[in-house]
């Protein structure tokens, strides 16, 4: 497991991003089926950070986070909303793909509670490494990872601060695919509206009350 690598002190460990994904890459897969790690990807010290649940299975093939069909969805929002992706930094809590073989398809697995915080020192350690202005959970999986305690995403949508970071809860992308017909354009028009704020937070405005 990944734990035999991580040092016991969240203060201690490597000094740079490169030397933590090189540890993260050379850890054995905390989760059913995994099979490489994803790293997270862009600049450091950025505005914003979003936080996803894990790598899926496009994500696994291409060894790149939010290339898949989710990934598609929140290009398309962040570009509505004014965010350039290429000056943000992605990840997920879970850093392996966890997944079940259905003859030739891999369907994806819910990581628990106790996979999510298997990986949570790494996800503590690269964000005090990327050090963004703005940490985005994208669904309850990321929320619980960077609160350390489940959160409802439906009493807690909006800013927040988790374990001490400037934070922003909302939904993970995903969930819009999973909308019935009826409901897809509010929730689109709604997530928009989400990252049209933490556009603004990250940058410093003040929301209207």
């Amino acid at each position: 497991m990944a734990k035999r690598n991580v040092p016991k002190s969240p203060g201690a460990g490597p000094a740079t991003l490169a030397a933590l994904n090189r540890l993260i890459a050379a850890a054995e897969p905390g989760v059913k089926g995994g099979t490489r790690a994803v790293l997270g990807e862009g600049p450091t010290h950025p505005d914003i950070a979003f936080v996803g649940e894990q790598p899926g299975d496009q994500e696994d093939l291409a060894g790149k986070p939010f290339v898949g069909p989710a990934g598609k969805l929140l290009d398309r929002a962040m570009a509505q909303a004014g965010i350039d992706r290429r000056k943000t930094y992605v990840t997920n809590a879970v850093k392996h793909f966890k997944f079940e073989q259905r003859g030739k398809r891999r369907i994806h697995s819910k990581p628990t509670a106790g996979e999510v915080k298997h990986y949570r020192w790494w996800l503590e350690k690269e964000l005090d490494l990327v050090k963004p202005k703005l940490v985005v959970a994208l669904g309850a999986t990321a929320a619980l990872a960077l609160a350390g305690k489940p959160l409802s995403i439906g009493a807690n949508r909006g800013p927040a601060t988790l374990d001490g970071r400037h934070a922003y809860i909302t939904i993970h992308p995903s969930f819009l695919l999973r909308m019935p017909e009826e409901d897809k354009e509010q929730g689109w028009k709604d997530f928009v509206a989400d990252l049209r704020r933490i556009r603004k937070l990250a940058s410093g405005e003040k929301l209207a009350a």
